[in-house]
């Protein structure tokens, strides 16, 4: 395999000139990311077609665009024909060189498109951002849901937000209730507040554009039974993992995560190296909104990491606990479905038929479990580190055998 990365790297070197040392050190970078030898040595072979082309037109690397790219591709289809799926691989390998370049400062940025719709979402997200110090997943998901009111709104002409009127946000909700559900559709209110809130600061609109945002009726005070998956089937779950495979090693500490700590997805992702205390038995966790919380690591758990650790994590200077099994090897994205995927992969290799396919449920049955074994709500509400007792008061309903010695006899029934 290294003599297989040899010749990739040989090749490059021998086109000689600048453009040599820029494909060296990207071709080196995907080696980094472990990148299998065959894909390397395709990117290489694209790339060297590139880079004399861009030789012979006297382009260099670091003034490459997109546009060049286009005009290499139109240049080689008049030339010979070919199939789709060649061109679809060159375009991809010819702007993984362009995002290396550009992510190395070798040449400019793509130039953004910048609408009056994004500069106002933009000026929106800094001020969530600096003035109210939301998390960063917050600030995404209210910036995407201003940003859609607004298009939704203006289209593509100057933002004024003078003109709007209450009726305006009354109609977008009624517009994204046709494709969201209770809970999405309440997030784009609180959103859709929040930023009428930033237009009266600015001293653009008046207080009752935010308060004139219709509620959602989530039925907050009858909330639903928690979906649980059953103590059996999360067993089978994580017996199906394969402790002899990188990957089974990786799915099976994620699942008992999941199971034993009741742990959240992106609380998972965020795990890092430094995350674990080995000699005190001890994990820390990043919650919610920034909160930091030490959970004891239970000795099944400590060890199904430890196995990964050993035999199954690629080695990468990616810091975070669980990386992905495929290149380019770095942690799993924060707001990606990654643990959802190994939940789902692993109900399916146990042929369980769960309440839902989301990690949640695994969170669900903890809570349920240390109910019946005789926890309190509030020491529930300690594990699972949530901030309201609300929160927590969902799992009343679920101990069917305390509620039914609450239940009053019905008048003139069977006693």
């Amino acid at each position: 395999m290294e003599l297989s990365y040899k010749a990739a790297d040989a090749r490059v070197r021998a086109i000689g000139g600048a453009s040599a040392e820029h494909l060296t050190a990207f071709i080196n970078s995907l080696i980094s990311q472990q990148y299998s030898v065959g894909y390397v040595c395709i990117v290489a072979r694209h790339a060297l077609a590139f880079g004399r082309w861009c030789e012979g037109r006297g382009i260099e690397l670091d003034a490459l665009t997109d546009n060049d790219i286009a005009r290499y591709q139109r240049n080689r289809a008049r030339r010979r024909s070919r199939c789709a799926e060649t061109r679809r691989q060159e375009r991809q390998a010819l702007m993984l060189l362009l995002r290396f370049m550009r992510e190395q400062g070798i040449c400019e940025a793509a130039p953004a498109c910048v609408t009056a719709v994004d500069r106002v979402a933009a000026d929106f997200a800094r001020h969530l951002q600096r003035d109210q110090a939301l998390a960063p997943i917050t600030v995404e998901c209210y910036a995407r849901a201003a940003r859609q009111f607004l298009d939704w709104r203006f289209g593509q002409a100057e933002v004024c937000l003078q003109d709007l009127r209450p009726t305006d946000a009354i109609a977008f909700i009624r517009h994204a209730s046709k494709r969201l559900g209770p809970g999405a559709l309440k997030s784009v209110t609180n959103a859709l507040r929040s930023f009428l809130r930033f237009g009266e600061f600015r001293g653009e609109i008046t207080s009752a554009l935010a308060a004139g945002v219709p509620a959602v009726a989530t039925w907050t005070t009858t909330p639903p039974i928690p979906r649980a998956i059953a103590a059996e089937h999360a067993r089978r779950a994580v017996d199906s993992c394969d402790p002899h495979t990188a990957v089974g090693r990786r799915d099976r500490a994620v699942l008992l995560l999941l199971a034993r700590l009741g742990l959240r997805a992106c609380e998972i992702i965020r795990l890092t190296l430094d995350d674990i205390d080995w000699d005190r038995a001890q994990l820390r966790v990043h919650g919610k909104g920034g909160a930091e919380s030490l959970l004891p690591l239970p000795a099944d758990v400590g060890e199904a990491i430890a196995a990964y650790l050993e035999q199954g994590r690629p080695t990468c200077e990616d810091r975070h606990l669980f990386l992905r099994s495929m290149a380019p090897i770095r942690g799993l994205l924060e707001g990606s479905d990654g643990v959802g995927s190994i939940v789902r992969y692993a109900l399916d290799r146990a042929k369980v038929d769960a309440p839902h396919r989301g990690s949640h449920q695994f969170r669900h049955a903890l809570a349920v479990r240390m109910l019946r074994q005789g926890a309190s709500l509030p020491e529930i509400g300690q594990v699972l580190r949530h901030r309201s007792p609300q929160s927590t008061s969902i799992y009343a309903k679920v101990d069917l055998d305390a509620l039914r010695t609450l239940v009053v006899a019905w008048p003139g029934g069977a006693r």
